[in-house]
């Protein structure tokens, strides 16, 4: 009775809920799969009665987290079980690229340390994204003496420098950090030399130049714009930001989800599906870049040493089934981002992790894999026909198919699914 009145105080009745997850079902069944027609041949002859077998090895659809304590936890075990649990759940990664301790000093840039995790990730898989190149939250000291034109040419010079130097690395940034509210006061305090930029050049300008920058460095990057203002003045500002030939500077939408900071009040179903509603008009895919559900019932704001619960890891279980089974349904969403990955060191003491300070999984890790690669992931036995073919409907992504013939013949080929329909060749 204690967990039910606190989810209805917090707008999350079960009557509130009645019918979203049959919806969001469908729509999932809609838009994250394809029609495939698998063929399969021997010397060009249609083979009948051959058993082809699918199996996904990397969804589209983009899972992660950052991953800023990789190889940096407390213990070598630790560390072990940090990296064998993220790569047992994630296709994405977030490296961080915070200029203020990145480069500490001048011209000696931690390119070394972003290398070994860009290297770890593509050995694993899992795409790598840099976050961010142009943020406000704190000076490199060495820009201190420095005028507001030197300041613009040297920050636009490392978001160039950046994409060019991880290209091939890292073919995703995050450009820009929270523009819409980036004069505001507590920014002026923290970081006045680039909040500078944003007075003098103009927040849209700013923008606009920091995508040239990144593009110039890496012109296949995709690029995003990201942002915890996720209401109007963001929608807003993005309506300012198109190129000379009329499209968006940006490739994606950056739309953080913090939820131990706004509350989780403002994450329910309604509100959500009306964040993805107000952004999809633009056209590019949606990132959930920034997402956090915390394991406690304590709601007092005071994170610091807060302990993970029982109660509260059952809660965040059945908070991140819904909020990624919602986001998952819609067709503009292409990637959610969990943040911190374990409550060892997680951002401001928060009980925030999937995984616990001494690395066990939380339930909502069990249940996030299980939903990841089992009911969000094809893995399916078929019979071809008289003609040869066999057909279903698969999660889009990337698959390996073994066709084995009657005689016993067997080939392994690998196959993408994509929107549309997807013709799959197995020849002998």
């Amino acid at each position: 009775m204690k967990r039910i009145a606190i989810l209805t105080l917090l707008g999350f009745s079960a009557m509130a809920q009645e019918g979203w997850l049959e919806q969001a079902n469908a729509r999932i069944e809609e838009h994250r799969k394809a029609p495939c027609r698998i063929r399969v041949t021997k010397g060009g002859e249609p083979v009948a009665n051959a058993s082809v077998r699918m199996d996904m090895t990397r969804n589209e659809f983009l899972f992660g987290s950052n991953i800023f304590k990789l190889d940096e936890n407390k213990t070598p075990q630790d560390n072990q079980a940090y990296a064998e649990r993220f790569a047992g759940l994630f296709n994405f990664a977030t490296l961080g690229f915070y200029w203020s301790s990145y480069e500490w000093k001048r011209g000696s840039p931690g390119y070394a340390k972003s290398e070994k995790v860009a290297a770890w990730c593509k050995e694993h898989g899992i795409t790598a994204k840099g976050h961010p190149l142009v943020w406000n939250t704190g000076d490199p000291g060495w820009i201190k003496p420095l005028s507001v034109d030197e300041v613009y040419g040297a920050q636009l010079g490392r978001a160039a420098a950046c994409a060019e130097r991880f290209r091939d690395k890292i073919d995703v940034w995050d450009v820009i950090n929270e523009v819409t509210e980036w004069q505001r006061d507590e920014m002026w305090k923290k970081s006045p030399k680039l909040t500078e930029l944003g007075k003098k050049f103009g927040d849209p300008e700013l923008v606009k130049a920091s995508f040239a920058a990144t593009r110039a460095g890496n012109p296949n990057a995709i690029l995003l714009i990201n942002d915890y203002i996720l209401d109007a003045p963001y929608a807003a500002l993005l309506d300012k930001l198109n190129a000379p030939d009329g499209k968006p500077v940006f490739d994606a939408i950056g739309l953080q989800t913090h939820t131990h900071i706004k509350g989780i009040e403002h994450y329910g179903n309604e509100a959500l599906w009306a964040i993805c509603e107000r952004f999809a008009r633009f056209g590019v895919p949606l990132h959930f870049t920034e997402m956090t559900i915390v394991s406690t019932l304590q709601r007092n704001m005071v994170w610091k040493d807060t302990a993970t619960s029982p109660e509260g890891e059952a809660w965040q279980r059945d908070e991140v089934l819904r909020i990624y089974t919602l986001l998952f349904s819609h067709p503009s969403v292409a990637a959610i981002t969990w943040w911190d990955f374990s409550d060892q060191g997680a951002w401001m003491g928060a009980p925030a992790g999937l995984l616990r300070a001494d690395m066990t999984p939380k339930p909502a890790y069990d249940a996030l894999r299980e939903r990841i690669h089992t009911d969000w992931s094809t893995h399916a036995d078929l019979k071809t026909g008289a003609d040869g073919t066999a057909t279903l409907r698969a999660f889009r992504g990337e698959y390996r198919v073994t066709a084995i013939l009657p005689d016993g013949a067997r080939k392994e080929a690998t196959a993408t699914v994509r929107p549309g329909d997807n013709p799959i060749d197995v020849a002998f």
